[in-house]
C-alpha cells in the first residue's frame, strides 16, 4: 500500500492569495449598503419611480441568488481561477455602466448584469480556499477571514457610502468595485492556484431549471415581506419549487449530473447547510426589523441607523475570525452549537426592546452576531471541506446559495409576523378622531407617520403612539420565534454533528 501523501500547508503565497479573495468578498457585502444609501439620490436625478427604485436594488439579490449554483458548478468545469476572473471583468465593465447610467432602465440593465457578474464571486472564492488551504484548520481559518470580510463590508457600507454621496454624483458608489476588479485581475494569476476537475458538457437546460428554481422563490418572498401575501406571490414561489423538483427528477436521471445530489448523503453538508440557512433566516429577518425600528421608531437617519447597526457587524467579525480558533482545540459542532445558543440569549434580550431606548437593542443585537459568526465560518467550512475536491465549486454555491434562501425566508415570514401583529393591534388601537387616516395607519407603520403628519398634532401624537407600540410589540414576538429557532438549532448541531465532526477533527491531526 503507497503511503498516505503529506499533508501541505499553506505558505506565504497562499495567504497573500487570500487577501486578494477577501477584496471581492468585502465588496459584495458592501455594494449592497451603498446602493440603498443611493437609491433617494437615484430616484431624484433619474425620476425614477418607487419600483423602479426597488428594481434597482432586487434585480441585483434575484440574479445574484438564482445564478450562484450554476456559476459554482461552471467554475469546477472551466475552472475556479477562470471563473473568478471572468466574473470579476464583468463585474467591473457592469459597474461603471451602472454609474454612468443616462436613465432609470439601462441602470437596471447594468444592476442584473452585476448580480450575474457577482454570483461567480462566492463560490469560487470559497472553491479556492479549499484548493489552497488543505489543511483543515488553516481552511477554517481562511474561511473566517472570508466570511469576516462580508461581515466588513456591511460594517464600512454606511461610512463609505455616505462619504461619497456627500462629495460625488450617485453613480461614484458603483465605481467602488472597479479598483477592487483591477487588483484581482492583475494578481490573480499570479497569487490564485487553477483547479479544473470535473469533466463532461455543461447541462444549459439544468443550469436554467436551477435559476427557474431559485429566482422565482426568492422574489415571491420578497414581494410577500413587502406587500403581503398577494397571489402573484404565491404563484411565484409555487413556480419555483415546481422547478425544483424537475431539476432534482432531472439531476437523479443523469450520469453526470449537473449538480451532484450525492453531495447531500452527507450529513455533515446537509446538517451544515441547513444551520447557515437558519441562521441567516433570523439575522435577515431581524437586521431588516432593526432597520425599521431604527428609522421609524426612533426617527433616524438611513446614515445615522447604519451607524448604529455597525457594532454588530463587528461582533460578526469577531466571532468568525476567533471560532476557528477555538475550533483547533474544542470541537467545531460544539463552538458551532455554542455561537448557536449565544445567539439565542441575544434574541432573549432583543425581546425586551421598548419604544424609548437603543441601550438593549444595540446590546441584544451584538450578541446575536458575536454568536452567529462562528457558525457562518464553522458551517461553511463543514460544508465546503466535506466535498471532494472536484466538487469543491458546487459545495461552496450549496454554502452561497444556502443562506441567500434562508435569508428571503427570513425576511417574508419575520416581517409577515410584525406586520400581523401590528395590524391585530392596531385594529383597536387608532384613534377614533382620525377618521380616514386610520385605514392607512392600520396598515403599516410608514403609513401611520404618514398619516400622523396631516392630522391635528394631539391626535396623531396618539395615532403614532399606538403604532409604535404595536409595531415594537411584533418586533418582540420575532425576537421570541427566533430565540426558540435558534435554541434549537444549537440542539440539532449538538446531537448530529459532535461526534463526525470530533472524527474528522481528529483525523488532521498531523502524525509525529
Amino acid at each position: 500500500m503507497d503511503a498516505a501523501p503529506p499533508r501541505r500547508v499553506a505558505g506565504r503565497r497562499e495567504w497573500y492569495g487570500l487577501v486578494v479573495l477577501a477584496l471581492p468578498a468585502l465588496l459584495a457585502s458592501l455594494e449592497l449598503t451603498v446602493t440603498h444609501l443611493a437609491l433617494p439620490t437615484i430616484g431624484r436625478d433619474l425620476s425614477a419611480s418607487s419600483t423602479e427604485l426597488l428594481w434597482i436594488v432586487d434585480v441585483y439579490a434575484f440574479l445574484l441568488a438564482g445564478s450562484l449554483i450554476t456559476m459554482g458548478v461552471w467554475g469546477d468545469r472551466i475552472g475556479r481561477r477562470r471563473m473568478l476572473l471572468l466574473g470579476a471583468a464583468g463585474y467591473g465593465v457592469a459597474s461603471v455602466a451602472a454609474a454612468y447610467a443616462p436613465t432609470v432602465e439601462l441602470l437596471i440593465v447594468a444592476r442584473a448584469l452585476m448580480g450575474v457578474a457577482g454570483s461567480t464571486l462566492m463560490p469560487a472564492i470559497l472553491s479556492l480556499v479549499t484548493v489552497m488551504f488543505v489543511d483543515a484548520r488553516q481552511r477554517a481559518v481562511a474561511i473566517g477571514v472570508v466570511i469576516a470580510s462580508v461581515s466588513g463590508g456591511t460594517a464600512v457600507g454606511p461610512l463609505v457610502g455616505g462619504w461619497l454621496l456627500e462629495r460625488f454624483w450617485w453613480g461614484s458608489v458603483f465605481l467602488l468595485g472597479v479598483p477592487v476588479m483591477l487588483v484581482l485581475l492583475a494578481v490573480g494569476p499570479a497569487l490564485l492556484p487553477e483547479r479544473r476537475a470535473a469533466t463532461g458538457r455543461l447541462d444549459l437546460f439544468s443550469a436554467l431549471l436551477s435559476l427557474g428554481a431559485v429566482l422565482p422563490v426568492v422574489y415571491g418572498l420578497k414581494r410577500i415581506a413587502a406587500d403581503g401575501v398577494h397571489p402573484t406571490s404565491l404563484l411565484a414561489v409555487v413556480a419555483g419549487l415546481a422547478a425544483a423538483v424537475l431539476f432534482v427528477r432531472r439531476q437523479r436521471g443523469r450520469t453526470d449530473p449537473f449538480l451532484d445530489l450525492g453531495l447531500f448523503a452527507d450529513r455533515r453538508l446537509t446538517v451544515a447547510a441547513t444551520t447557515l440557512a437558519l441562521g441567516i433566516f433570523v439575522l435577515w429577518g431581524s437586521n431588516l426589523a432593526i432597520a425599521q425600528y431604527l428609522q421609524l421608531v426612533q426617527g433616524l437617519s438611513p446614515l445615522a441607523a447604519g451607524m448604529w447597526t455597525a457594532p454588530s457587524a463587528v461582533g460578526v467579525i469577531v466571532g468568525s475570525t476567533l471560532a476557528p480558533r477555538i475550533a483547533r482545540r474544542v470541537d467545531p459542532a460544539t463552538v458551532t452549537a455554542t455561537g448557536l445558543a449565544l445567539a439565542a440569549v441575544g434574541y432573549g434580550l432583543l425581546t425586551q426592546v421598548e419604544v424609548g431606548g437603543l441601550a438593549i437593542l444595540v446590546t441584544g443585537a451584538v450578541v446575536v452576531s458575536a454568536g452567529l459568526g462562528p457558525m457562518m465560518a464553522l458551517a461553511t467550512d463543514m460544508v465546503v471541506g466535506a466535498a471532494p475536491p472536484q466538487r469543491a465549486g458546487a459545495a461552496a454555491a450549496i454554502s452561497a446559495t444556502a443562506p441567500q434562501l434562508g435569508g428571503a425566508f427570513g425576511i417574508a415570514l419575520l416581517g409577515s409576523l410584525i406586520t400581523a401583529v401590528y395590524r391585530h393591534d392596531m385594529a383597536t388601537a387608532v384613534p377614533a378622531e382620525a377618521g380616514p387616516e386610520a385605514t392607512a395607519a392600520r396598515d403599516n407603520l410608514t403609513a401611520a407617520l404618514a398619516a400622523g403628519d396631516r392630522l391635528p398634532a394631539e391626535v396623531g401624537e396618539r395615532l403614532l403612539a399606538a403604532a409604535r407600540e404595536a409595531f415594537v410589540h411584533g418586533f418582540r414576538l420575532a425576537a421570541v420565534a427566533s430565540a426558540v429557532l435558534m435554541a434549537g438549532t444549537a440542539l440539532l448541531v449538538a446531537v448530529t454533528l459532535r461526534r463526525r465532526t470530533e472524527r474528522r477533527r481528529q483525523a488532521f491531526v498531523p502524525a509525529e
